[in-house]
């Protein structure tokens, strides 16, 4: 069995079109999420709550789609706890019954993958939804090493051993999604894409997507690797310069302790931020040692070859040589070190609570 999740945020009444018709064609349940709607939206989330085997859970305030996804999972894995996984669906329109139901389809057949609705951007396509999915689609090939070819689609299969590990996420917004691709890298489950159809209505006028804001959340999210180097490199150059300038240490000596004192940074920052690993092991730990001693070796190599060969004065060659090496830090990090492969989560299976009816109309003054 799979579900059928929709987070809405100020739905417009082509949400029941799409509740009903599909509704017709599967028996799947169906949960829907009022991210904390107008009040002029609470007919639509009634009428909603009337359709068979369809749940409405509400929040009291919008606390963005990230969050109402989270909320959805978790009910899942409690009123379902051997369902195959979830499908989500936007609401506003651009996913069409046939295609929420191809994925769901394709997640039955695959129940250990994450199943993507990957739109052809064909048509007349808004010109900030094709910008902002191939700068996505660009950055997110360096940063996590997979080429999708729609990074930001709102349908998918997410199977049943991956949604634990989406309830622990902390973005709650639309980068919650990105971080959905980056679990899935480094849980090593794999990600394949099914075609659906590309569906704007009235230019994606009903979509809650801010440009500005929200693609920074989104980048943010991607570029973390990179804020979390800077800082250990502040660290590690800090620390190396005090060293050998006014202490006059031995450039070697310099290297080991300024290294050991940006391995304490790194090692946490790079697992709970980067990698969105909640806790280490200790082979992940040697891993990330054994990473630190040889680039720290090979950094003294290249350091000294510069000042030597090309006459560098020692903070360049220092600088030159970590720039050199910060990309083969980063892909041993993210295909080796911090890549684990997912295991299944126990779920309580104790008796299954009743579904969550829709909240009864609130008073006339929102109270």
């Amino acid at each position: 069995m799979i579900a059928i999740v929709i987070p809405a945020y100020q739905p417009e009444r082509s949400l029941l079109d799409l509740l009903r018709e599909l509704r017709g064609r599967t028996p799947s349940p169906i949960i829907v999420v009022d991210d904390g709607s107008r009040q002029e939206c609470w007919e639509i989330f009634e009428q909603a709550a009337r359709v068979k085997d369809l749940t409405v859970l509400r929040h009291a305030v919008n606390l963005g789609k990230g969050a109402a996804l989270k909320t959805a999972f978790n009910h899942a894995l409690c009123a379902w706890p051997d369902a195959a996984g979830v499908v989500t669906a936007d609401a506003d329109g651009q996913h069409l019954s046939e295609d929420i139901l191809a994925v769901a389809g394709r997640l039955e057949e695959q129940r250990d993958v994450l199943v993507l609705g990957a739109r052809q951007f064909t048509g007349d396509v808004p010109l900030r939804s094709q910008l902002g999915n191939r700068l996505t689609r660009g950055v997110m090939r360096i940063v996590a090493g997979q080429h999708l070819n729609d990074t930001q689609t709102g349908l998918r299969g997410v199977p049943r051993i991956l949604l634990p590990y989406m309830l622990r996420i902390v973005a709650n917004g639309y980068d919650f999604e990105l971080d959905m691709l980056l679990v899935c890298k480094h849980r090593e489950i794999r990600i394949v894409e099914e075609p659906i159809q590309t569906v704007y209505i009235a230019g994606n006028r009903s979509s809650h997507f801010n440009p500005l804001t929200d693609s920074l959340k989104i980048y943010f999210t991607l570029l973390r690797f990179s804020l979390v180097s800077i800082v250990t490199t502040a660290i590690d150059n800090s620390i190396f310069f005090l060293l050998t300038h006014p202490f006059g240490w031995v450039i070697w000596h310099a290297q080991v302790l300024a290294r050991l004192a940006a391995l304490t940074f790194n090692y946490r920052a790079a697992r709970r931020a980067v990698f969105l690993r909640e806790t280490g092991s200790p082979l992940t730990f040697l891993k990330f040692l054994a990473l630190v001693i040889v680039s720290g070796t090979l950094s003294y190599t290249l350091m000294m070859a510069l000042r030597e060969h090309a006459h560098f004065a020692l903070m360049p060659a220092k600088l030159t040589a970590e720039t050199l090496l910060f990309f083969v830090n980063f892909l041993v990090q993210r295909d080796i070190i911090f890549a684990t492969r997912a295991q299944p989560e126990s779920v309580s299976h104790g008796p299954q609570r009743p579904p969550v009816e829709a909240a009864p109309e609130p008073d006339g003054d929102g109270g």
